[in-house]
């Protein structure tokens, strides 16, 4: 069944107050203490089943939620506490989702090095063996569509590198993966940790509002969050979003300077402020469907970042002293095709933001 959109900046619709903000920080914060339950029963940040992962995954989830209610919400909050809680929150899931990022990235960039090549697996790398705490990632198995075109000559050029263009990705990211692992596991047995989970604790039952909170609209501050969002979207270049080659990308991207793309910066921004304005709405309308517009617009600035982020490891790899030629043929091609998918996320964000904005239950 369809349901029309909801806005926070309706003046018709009906009044939210910070009571609203208190009951949604309290499940936020008992989930939090579910999953860290959870993750400690299945061994912790050491584990290696489902189990660790999706309590790790879960932590995030509700850490995430709590520090962007705290940042949309913070006039309604007692402003010493607030402001002191924010950024460990933000510390605890940047800390967690580093391996689990690294993991991605190098099966992304496996698969892809698989699929461009066209090479039924590559020599002594069809088992991808990632370090203590995680899953092997497989080479075998290719990603559907996307990338650019290679002739029968260039397949063949680019098949003699991708073996050892892999495996100095594996190299370089499975280094970067362990040392992500061994820093979640001294972050969560770290006293900053415990004195976060000591917090959130007090929160699941006792919630700091200003006195003034529980009679207090939250739709301004929600719409608020919804208008920084719009305005960050108007700035994009929508209409040249998904151009078939930008140059301008590649070029930078392959260029001695390892900075971060300048064109990527205000997508991912993009992306910051779509999850703010979702966990806004999430608060003032806590038992109606997700937006489908709004969770298929996200899904495309998650695809953004990740490709972004490949292409940079791609580039970053190139840049490796006295590699082969056709090793930095190899991760070239491999920087093109993340920089081109990077431009087909950048166009799916524009349709499905441009979509009529409508809910399915």
């Amino acid at each position: 069944m369809a349901q029309q959109h909801l806005d926070p900046t309706d003046p018709t619709a009906e009044v939210v107050t910070g009571d609203a903000l208190a009951g949604y920080l309290r499940t936020q914060a008992t989930e939090f203490l579910r999953a860290l339950r959870l993750h400690r029963e299945s061994g912790g940040a050491a584990g290696t089943g489902e189990e660790s992962v999706d309590a790790a995954r879960a932590l995030r989830r509700s850490a995430r939620r709590i520090s962007g209610s705290l940042h949309t919400y913070r006039p309604l909050l007692d402003p010493a506490w607030s402001e002191s809680m924010r950024p460990e929150l933000a510390w605890l899931s940047g800390t967690l989702a580093l391996e689990h990022a690294y993991e991605a990235r190098l099966e992304r960039l496996l698969q892809a090095l698989h699929r461009l090549s066209g090479a039924a697996a590559f020599p002594e790398q069809v088992m991808v063996e990632p370090a203590a705490g995680g899953r092997a990632a497989r080479v075998g198995a290719g990603t559907p569509g996307g990338g650019p075109a290679t002739t029968a000559p260039e397949r063949g050029n680019l098949t003699v590198g991708a073996a050892k263009a892999g495996a100095l990705l594996e190299r370089q990211l499975t280094l970067a993966r362990t040392r992500a692992h061994s820093t979640a596991l001294q972050a969560l047995g770290s006293s900053r940790f415990h004195a976060v989970a000591d917090k959130v604790a007090v929160l699941a039952s006792e919630v700091p509002l200003t006195p003034a909170a529980p009679t207090t609209d939250l739709r301004p501050l929600a719409g608020a969050a919804q208008e920084r969002l719009t305005d960050a979207i108007t700035a994009l270049p929508l209409l040249t979003a998904g151009h078939p080659y930008n140059a301008e990308a590649l070029v930078h991207g392959l260029s001695p300077d390892p900075s971060p793309h300048p064109q990527d910066g205000p997508w991912h921004q993009v992306r910051l402020l779509l999850r703010l304005h979702r966990y806004a709405r999430e608060v003032l309308h806590r038992d109606v469907p997700a937006d489908v517009r709004l969770l298929t617009a996200g899904q495309a600035l998650n695809r953004h970042r990740d490709a972004s982020e490949a292409a940079a490891a791609a580039a970053q790899a190139a840049r490796t002293p006295r590699i082969a030629p056709a090793t930095a043929y190899a991760l070239g091609v491999l920087h093109a095709d993340q920089r081109h998918e990077v431009e087909a996320a950048r166009f799916a964000f524009q349709r499905a933001w441009q979509r009529d904005p409508v809910e399915t239950a």
